[in-house]
């Protein structure tokens, strides 16, 4: 489970580049080269019930290796209950990050937040990690950060949330507020006006409701009118029905993913109104149903770039047999964004958290991103647009940051 990795990174005039892949690795991996190169470490416990035979001290079963050269991060991640097969791929990622780019600067030790999230970050900082990746969840992200603070270790959230984050916590995740304003940007330019929303009751429904007011804002145009719904019920038709019944708009923002939006597209597209154009959020990327009605046909929905992502999940399916969660992305880029940072970071030095603010951004699977000083990634998006049985960019994402 211990084998070292060189680095190897390109970079560019404006944007520092995190090289995605090797080609002489997208080939077949064995299992047997995958358990012995993999640089992640399980996080396990052994607890004693009996004295020691002997009063001679010996080393915890867990104590990681004295490192002098390498920098140790932690993955924060749940490997049990309803989200372990979310974590894993996560992992996964990590490893194939670190394979990759044969690093040999970082050891990164996975700990499973399944089991509590505070007790994983604190055995993280006992085990002297400077840096956590992770945790997946929102709801861990301040009992991770109860534990790293103190020791001044930051935190890469996987989180989509961008409510947590902080000077020390680092929010990674594709955030839906960001999608539906470059969305609404180009709705804008190409001939909605009036709009209005179909918004899901909690915290989603409410982002999603505040991005559309700044993002009309801020582009112009006008909000006539929203319902909200229920989720997991018949709801969302009954909310699309008085929608469709209060008119005055030429757009409208169905806030969930494909199944519901679908149901919804029935309802709002019918009676004379078959030409109201349809709005979409990140929920959609990667979902086969919206292909598969006709009521969502000339749907706009914003996101990153599939195009890395597809080598990516063909490399992955070759090394562990499955296919990857979208988000696993983000493990592999994290690693990345970690070692391009880590050219210029001295073992045993806390983190430079500063140069996580590089202006000219980093480009990873997802295509390029760099964090505000909020500490939310700024992500390029590319809209797309529903077309029969296919779904297809209709507006490119910027290629690099002007500013």
């Amino acid at each position: 489970m211990k084998r070292t990795f060189g680095t190897n990174f390109l970079a560019s005039k404006s944007l520092r580049v995190l090289k995605a892949f090797n080609r002489r690795n997208v080939a077949m991996v064995g299992t047997a080269m995958l358990l012995a190169g993999c640089q992640v470490i399980p996080k396990t416990e052994t607890v004693s019930t009996t004295p020691a035979a002997t009063p001679t001290p010996q080393p915890s079963q867990t104590a990681l290796p004295t490192d002098a050269t390498r920098h140790r991060v932690a993955l924060l991640v749940p490997m049990g209950g309803t989200a372990s097969e979310v974590g894993q791929s996560l992992a996964n990622a990590t490893t194939m990050a670190l394979i990759d780019t044969n690093a040999s600067n970082l050891r990164i030790t996975t700990y499973d937040t399944s089991r509590g999230a505070a007790a994983a970050a604190r055995q993280a900082i006992t085990d002297g990690n400077r840096l956590i990746l992770g945790p997946l969840l929102a709801d861990n992200v301040p009992a991770v950060q109860a534990a790293a603070r103190p020791a001044n270790v930051p935190s890469i959230a996987f989180s989509n949330d961008s409510s947590v984050a902080s000077p020390d916590v680092f929010v990674m995740g594709h955030i839906p507020e960001q999608s539906i304003r470059r969305t609404v940007e180009y709705a804008r330019r190409n001939g909605s006006n009036s709009f209005a929303a179909l918004l899901p009751e909690g915290d989603y429904g409410q982002r999603s409701y505040n991005a559309l007011q700044n993002s009309l804002r801020d582009y112009g145009g006008n909000l006539i009118a929203f319902e909200r719904y229920a989720r997991g019920n018949t709801s969302i038709v009954g909310a699309a029905q008085r929608l469709r019944q209060a008119g005055g708009y030429d757009t409208v923002l169905i806030a969930d993913g494909a199944r519901l939006a679908i149901q919804a597209a029935g309802q709002i597209r019918s009676q004379g109104a078959e030409g109201t154009r349809l709005l979409g959020t990140e929920l959609w990327s990667g979902e086969a149903a919206i292909t598969q009605s006709s009521t969502v046909n000339g749907a706009l929905f914003s996101a990153v770039s599939d195009t890395r992502f597809r080598r990516f999940a063909d490399s992955y399916e070759a090394r562990f047999g499955a296919k990857p969660y979208r988000i696993a992305t983000l493990g592999y880029d994290a690693v990345l964004l970690t070692l391009r940072i880590a050219q210029d970071w001295q073992v045993g030095d806390n983190f430079p958290t500063n140069r996580l603010y590089d202006r000219g951004g980093f480009l990873g699977v997802d295509g390029p991103f760099r964090f505000a000083r909020s500490g939310v990634a700024q992500r390029a998006l590319e809209v797309r647009e529903v077309r029969g049985n296919q779904v297809v960019a209709v507006d490119a994402a910027p290629r690099s940051f002007g500013n």
